[in-house]
């Protein structure tokens, strides 16, 4: 079941995803929702107008999750474009990626369209074949988060 306007859509949509980290690792979502239904990523969504990119990441992450985030910077932008067999563009969306922190003592809820959120031990990524994207900007974040550990 798709939802209205973002299949087959006239221009990309914007959507936000936080890489969250804590002691406990990177918080994943189980996605409910085409495209990627079933897979594992990153907490996000489409931005709203008149929200701010981090006011959307915050928000989306409280939505499907139930935790509670500080952003601390961006991370990348990333195009994700699923064509279907005739080769006709089914999904645009121009993700904007973010790096997060949250307390490790917050235990994720699946809300939302969502099927399931958990923290995942930073040795556990790959495991679970996440899109190539999703584990590029996850190790992007990790990095972020581990320099910001540092100073």
């Amino acid at each position: 079941m798709s939802r209205p306007g973002r299949e087959y859509p006239p221009r990309p949509i914007v959507g936000v995803g936080a890489v969250v980290l804590s002691e406990r690792g990177v918080l994943l979502i189980r996605r409910g929702k085409p495209p990627r239904i079933g897979g594992w990523s990153l907490p996000g969504g489409a931005q709203k107008v008149g929200e701010t990119v981090y006011e959307a990441a915050h928000r989306e992450v409280l939505e499907e999750t139930n935790v509670e985030i500080e952003v601390l910077q961006l991370i990348d932008v990333v195009d994700s474009i699923t064509k279907d067999d005739q080769g006709v563009v089914q999904y645009h969306y121009t993700l904007v990626d973010v790096a997060a922190v949250a307390d490790s003592s917050q235990e994720p809820v699946a809300g939302g369209d969502v099927m399931g959120a958990e923290w995942v031990a930073f040795e556990h990524i790959e495991a679970l074949k996440l899109w190539s994207e999703t584990e590029r900007i996850i190790k992007e974040g990790h990095a972020i988060w581990q320099a910001t550990r540092a100073n």
